[in-house]
């Protein structure tokens, strides 16, 4: 149902980690009762690269009715208007050789990796991308950040996504370095632009775009840069209130 007062020409779409929510943390009450105000100004989505549980646990159960879109994996699971209206396949793209291939080096290349602390969960497998993580997704809050802050030295990630780009040449995949401890890896095409192409058919005159990793190699980068969107960089969650309200609440 339309609300009184909504622009409906207007999207703004929100990744989440760093910019509705700190990493892979819960919103705060503060970012729900923004995001409710919102929706009656604009439109609203968000586009995350986390798989659908995932946004779930930071953005709560209902998310599907606190926006107008739910785009997980890079949109390549949609929802809009609390319905599910599409879901994509990297194996069935890709191919089981390719996969088993790029699989296995990934292991092998981990397996000579020495951190302080490595857990478990080192490859995960979602509907349109892979989640590698050096570290391991398993890995406590405090040991997340041990290894954020050795990356940011070390540039564990940056070294391992460039020995891919090398070794994966031409098999048409893109490496896009996200959040503290992982990358995800996707067929070209499939980053966050893919939920552009949702959205076109909904004719929105301007659609605003919302992220943190917004510099080459982040997983913002892509929609962010796209001319179909207005881009804008934030450092955190209250500064994503902030520039909302400088845009819409005036």
């Amino acid at each position: 149902m339309t609300l009184a007062g909504v622009d409906e020409t207007t999207l703004c779409l929100f990744d989440v980690d760093g910019t509705l929510t700190a990493a892979r943390q819960k919103a705060t009450p503060a970012m729900d009762d923004f995001l409710k105000n919102l929706r009656q100004r604009v439109r609203v989505g968000v586009v995350g690269g986390s798989d659908f549980e995932k946004i779930k646990e930071q953005l709560g159960n209902d998310v599907v009715d606190k926006v107008d879109y739910v785009f997980a994996e890079n949109g390549l699971v949609a929802y809009k208007d609390g319905k599910l209206i599409s879901v994509q396949n990297i194996q069935a793209y890709l191919g089981e050789d390719l996969l088993q291939d790029f699989i296995n080096f990934c292991l092998n290349y981990m397996a000579k990796i020495k951190l302080p602390k490595k857990r478990g969960t080192f490859i995960e497998f979602r509907n349109g991308m892979l989640n590698i993580s050096p570290v391991g997704r398993s890995c406590s809050q405090e040991e997340r950040i041990e290894f954020f802050e050795l990356d940011k030295k070390e540039h564990i990630r940056d070294k391992f996504v460039s020995v891919l780009r090398e070794e994966f040449a031409g098999k048409g995949l893109s490496f896009s370095i996200g959040g503290q401890i992982s990358f995800d890896v996707f067929p070209d095409g499939w980053d966050k632009r893919y939920c552009l192409g949702i959205v076109e058919k909904d004719s929105y005159e301007k659609i605003h775009f919302f992220g943190d990793k917004t510099k080459p190699g982040g997983n913002d980068y892509e929609i962010y840069a796209d001319p179909r969107t207005i881009g804008h960089e934030v450092s955190c969650p209250e500064d994503t209130i902030r520039i909302c309200q400088e845009l819409f609440f005036k």
